[in-house]
């Protein structure tokens, strides 16, 4: 994908930065380990610190000093999250903020308005995540629903991107992007119907998004679910433009997605399972405070290349868990990070090499082992 922020290779993990920051990891560590792009969160930024000032401040590449390409997301998750918070109805959703009960109101309009401010290259229409379970009427609803709100966020991005002004990839630079070059992708919906997810496909391919995305899984549906709705889905859109599965996974299950023709994944998996003590690993996963890593020399994966794994043992990465010292989780997170970031590497490389079948035979066998600890 070329951005404007600069080149994507697929398939691509996207670190999720919530409210403008991977957690516990600098944007210098994290073009160490070569994110090509990460993720923000429409919903965290506009209630905190607000979308306006971050466009004040020269939009959000410019604001949180990250050059390279971002995606922000419609905040229709993070709203359907806030279940009893939440109100929703045929031109938006009223909601509560979690942070002080404030009332709010988000239209597929606003959405638009709050990520073009903030200025990412590529932006989500605004949708509604469809729960689980939820029975045939109320996933047709749903995504009748999200529909409508995918034309009216498409009318609103056509008419009045040209309205913000560009801003700077960093600070002293001159401006590098409009929001003319923005993208806007469309998200299919329909629960766990594979109608309903064709019909949904086909709607949005009709309205010739820049891209397209898989929404609504990872809401508690068993994984088997989520494979087979990625499996039926991907292939009614567009080979040629970007197809995008949001909020998935374990490293075994990107590259099976992957695989699949994903192009483009994000996951809070990895920075959260690392804040925890759960490590990625060659070796399956590993428990960092587990007592018997309490004398072990050993780094925490023989065979990763990151800082982390050069540097220090799983004696010390246990100890600062058990102190409850930040720097545990911090260097958890890196390791995390390099894991699915090399991970998608492998994967492309496969594809490239034209050994993608050898490489799933590993990650299968991986993850069929016992976990490390």
């Amino acid at each position: 994908m070329t951005l404007p922020h600069g080149l994507v290779q697929t398939p691509a993990f996207m670190p999720v930065g919530t409210a403008g920051s991977v957690k516990a990891i600098p944007q210098h560590l994290l073009e160490e380990l070569d994110a090509q792009i990460i993720l923000g969160n429409t919903y965290h930024l506009y209630l905190r610190p607000g979308h306006e000032l971050v466009r004040r401040m020269g939009g959000l590449h410019r604001f949180i000093a990250w050059p390279r390409p971002m995606l922000t997301d419609s905040g229709g998750f993070q709203v359907f999250s806030l279940n009893q918070l939440r109100k929703v109805n045929e031109e938006g959703v009223h909601f509560r903020s979690h942070l002080d009960g404030s009332s709010h109101f988000f239209s597929p309009e606003h959405s638009m308005d709050v990520q073009l401010a903030l200025g990412a290259d590529i932006v989500m229409a605004f949708d509604e995540c469809t729960e689980h379970p939820a029975d045939r009427a109320r996933a047709q609803q749903s995504l009748d629903l999200t529909l409508r709100w995918a034309r009216r966020s498409q009318q609103h991005f056509n008419d009045h991107c040209e309205d913000y002004l560009p801003h700077s990839n960093r600070p002293g630079e001159e401006p590098g992007q409009t929001c003319a070059t923005q993208s806007l992708f469309g998200i299919v919906q329909g629960g766990m119907y594979p109608d309903l997810r064709r019909d949904s496909a086909e709607q949005l391919v009709a309205m010739d998004f820049a891209g397209y995305a898989i929404g609504g899984l990872s809401v508690g549906e068993p994984r088997a679910s989520t494979r087979e709705i990625i499996e039926s889905t991907l292939p009614l859109l567009p080979a040629d433009k970007p197809r995008y599965v949001m909020g998935v996974g374990y490293p075994e299950e990107i590259v099976e997605y992957a695989a699949l023709g994903v192009d483009m994944m994000d996951c809070t998996i990895p920075t959260r399972a690392g804040r925890h003590g759960l490590l990625f690993t060659s070796q399956g996963r590993l428990n960092i405070k587990n007592r018997r890593f309490a004398e072990d020399p050993e780094p925490p994966d023989p065979e990763c290349s990151c800082r982390v794994c050069h540097r220090y043992s799983r004696a010390y990465l246990r100890h600062l868990m058990a102190a409850q010292e930040p720097l545990g989780g911090v260097l958890n997170t890196l390791h995390n990070l390099a894991f699915y970031l090399d991970t998608m590497r492998s994967v492309r490389n496969a594809i490239a090499t034209d050994t993608l079948p050898m490489l799933l035979a590993r990650v299968r066998a991986r993850a069929d082992r016992v976990p490390a600890g």
